[in-house]
């Protein structure tokens, strides 16, 4: 024991640590073989909470067997001839201690903070206010539902091969296509092939070709969103429900 107690250097012991009020308490810690008993139950209490003075270590091999009683504060740890995976375990002595009870584990042990449907009704910045201000979604199979006619009455001066301007962006172009899209919302639509690369297609949508124009020129229209040249006169065809293609 006494070789033990020539300790050359900074030389350290893992050992695990157990609590008697704290079950779930079982953490590997290092500690310097210089250190006090007193030191040692210092780092102890500010990981497990029982206090310095109400602290009793008792130190165990790796088979259970109990080697010793840490009762001398002033001794270093070495003197007790620690090894690694040894067992220091922690007895708190204070009836009265944070550790006892078994409420440091136990939640159910712990008071809940509770409030009435009417004081909470009252608070602001609930997530029940939260949901109030979002706006009510219809039920499945209940929302709107867009005609197979929606915008047909505005493609009747647009035909195929008719010169047109596009919002938004002015973007120019020729008509290529009229009619309903099946691989689209219900409705009327226009395809149109720009001048400029300023489409997302080359008339084929989802699968389905609707016209034939070079890569990124097509796109596919709301009618509300073309304006048709008609002899020189720029028909602005408008719809109070518009809903873009």
């Amino acid at each position: 024991m006494g070789s033990r107690l020539q300790i050359e250097g900074d030389e350290s012991v893992l050992v695990r640590v157990t609590h008697s009020n704290i079950k779930s308490f079982s953490p590997e810690i290092r500690f310097s073989l210089q250190m006090t008993v007193e030191a040692v139950k210092e780092k102890l209490w500010k990981k497990c909470g029982t206090s310095v003075n109400s602290m009793s270590l008792e130190l165990y091999d790796e088979t259970g067997a109990k080697i010793s009683v840490l009762s001398d504060n002033a001794r270093p740890l070495g003197f007790y001839s620690p090894l690694d995976c040894y067992r220091l375990h922690v007895i708190d002595l204070d009836p009265s201690s944070v550790t006892s009870g078994g409420w440091l584990e136990d939640t159910s042990l712990v008071e809940k903070y509770t409030i009435s449907d009417e004081a909470y009704g009252k608070l602001g910045g609930t997530f029940r206010k939260f949901k109030e201000k979002l706006p009510l979604k219809q039920p499945p199979g209940q929302e709107s539902k867009i005609s197979d006619n929606f915008m047909g009455d505005l493609c009747a001066n647009i035909k195929i091969g008719d010169r047109c301007e596009v919002e938004p962006g002015e973007r120019r172009g020729t008509v290529k296509f009229v009619g309903q899209a099946e691989t689209l919302a219900p409705g009327f639509w226009v395809g149109v092939q720009f001048d400029e690369p300023a489409g997302k297609h080359d008339g084929m949508v989802k699968g389905k070709r609707y016209f034939d124009c070079p890569p990124l020129h097509g796109a596919m229209v709301r009618p509300d969103k073309v304006k048709v040249c008609i002899k020189g006169i720029v028909a602005i065809f408008q719809c109070p429900n518009k809903l873009a293609g």
